[in-house]
């Protein structure tokens, strides 16, 4: 089995290879603790020459694998003279816009295709402050995904990628390289956006397996083999993210980027989640039809990871995804569809799939009729929808109604009045987070590997 943070052997003739790749991660490792959270060092001048020593051995080995990857080699240079700057300055909060505009991975989508990232940057769902990091990926991109990409779901900034190494920043539970995570001077327009399949599917697997056997789920048989493979899980995941990551502009209301700020409440953000997931479930149904292999593990991927890894997984502060899984669960419950009677969880697999599509139907006429709304009283529908099937907190103002908030100040009071842990877990889920709290702790930093 596949451990965390065990990176599988370099594919041949992969960057990883090279003598100059572990120098510039032992230079990245040396340079990451000298560093403030904006990215600067602030140091003696003992420190800051150590820093040019370290910045001189990360450029150096760059350029010498800049020469395995001619299709990186503006890039890469961008690259170097962008850390030459940012010693000339004296370390100061760096600047890598140069470089991030000059690297456009989504101009070729080859599979198997390898890349060279080195940036200051934070990464999501793992270290929050602007270290340099450096990471190997490869291009995700067999020849029916880009088929489908080009006759239906067009998304040209989509790029999935698979991990072939990385530096600490990646040794976490981040599956995701987005460009506004670099440190950079101004925000440009972004063209790409990168998703690991491969870590994706190896954290679905495991945690998939680990709450299969605790709550007794009879998995079909095409479920079964879906968890013990990575390259059907990969599959199911680069699909999933295809779909789900195009929906985000698409459909009746689309996605505003500042919900992640939490200038919405975070139901908000939750029901955007679930709703581009239950559209990539509903859009695999119609693929299986028409005999996309990958379409029927879609379905299985969205409903497992949403019933038994989201609810219980991170924080309870604002936890969207958390909450997005408690909604499906409570739906599908209240259909009749998965059952929780003497210690088993059942699920009636003639039914599940009319009623996951039922819930994103009822979302869908939310968004629908939320044109015609006030974004207060937007807020207020959404809530009303996730309270019919998820309790909301004993002490939830926004739960006593609208007599109880603040309805004569700004949005933002409205906001204000939502508790942190606004939806808390069920008893079900209590029960199921203590089960499997070691099992995701173990897939922090997991890859992709051969087990099949």
């Amino acid at each position: 089995m596949v451990t965390a943070t065990t990176v599988r052997p370099a594919p041949t003739g992969s960057a990883a290879t090279h003598s100059a790749w572990p120098r510039l991660k032992a230079a990245v490792a040396e340079l990451r603790p000298m560093q403030s959270a904006d990215g600067s060092i602030d140091g003696s001048a003992q420190d800051l020459g150590r820093a040019r020593d370290l910045t001189a051995e990360i450029t150096g080995a760059v350029a010498e694998l800049s020469a395995l990857l001619p299709h990186d080699a503006a890039y890469l240079d961008a690259v170097v003279r962008d850390f030459g700057r940012w010693a000339d300055g004296g370390f100061a909060v760096p600047d890598f816009l140069d470089a991030l505009l000059a690297f456009r991975p989504e101009l070729d989508r080859h599979d198997g295709l390898e890349h060279l990232v080195v940036f200051p940057m934070y990464t999501q769902n793992g270290n929050p402050d602007r270290n340099i990091e450096a990471v190997l990926v490869r291009v995700v991109w067999p020849e029916w995904l880009a088929e489908l990409e080009s006759a239906q779901y067009d998304n040209p900034m989509f790029v999935p990628i698979a991990f072939v190494d990385f530096t600490d920043g990646y040794d976490t539970d981040s599956a995701v390289l987005f460009p506004e995570t670099v440190a950079m001077r101004e925000v440009p327009r972004f063209t790409w956006g990168g998703i690991f399949c491969d870590r994706e599917a190896a954290r679905f697997r495991r945690v998939t397996r680990a709450a299969a056997d605790s709550l007794g789920v009879d998995l079909p048989e095409d479920a079964a083999e879906l968890v013990a493979d990575q390259g059907l899980a990969q599959d199911a995941f680069v699909l999933w993210d295809l779909i789900h990551d195009r929906t985000h502009s698409r459909g009746h209301l689309p996605f505003d980027p500042f919900m992640i700020k939490q200038r919405m409440p975070f139901w908000m953000y939750a029901l955007e989640e679930l709703r581009c997931d239950l559209t990539a479930f509903r859009e695999a149904v119609a693929l299986e039809r028409h005999g996309v292999t990958a379409a029927r593990h879609v379905q299985y991927a969205v409903l497992f990871d949403r019933l038994f890894r989201f609810p219980v997984t991170g924080g309870r502060v604002r936890n969207y995804d958390g909450l997005g899984g408690q909604l499906l669960f409570a739906y599908l419950h209240r259909a009749g569809v998965v059952e929780w009677h003497d210690g088993k969880l059942t699920i009636d697999w003639d039914e599940v799939t009319a009623a996951v599509i039922a819930l994103g139907d009822e979302v869908d006429e939310l968004y629908r009729r939320g044109v015609d709304r006030s974004r207060v009283a937007h807020w207020m529908a959404a809530y009303e929808l996730v309270t019919a099937y998820v309790p909301a907190h004993p002490g939830s103002t926004w739960a006593k109604g609208p007599d109880a908030l603040p309805l004569d100040g700004p949005p933002k009071h409205l906001v204000d009045a939502v508790l942190p842990d606004e939806f808390p877990l069920s008893m079900f889920y209590e029960g199921l987070r203590r089960r499997l709290a070691d099992v995701i702790a173990s897939t922090r930093g997991i890859v992709g590997g051969t087990d099949r």
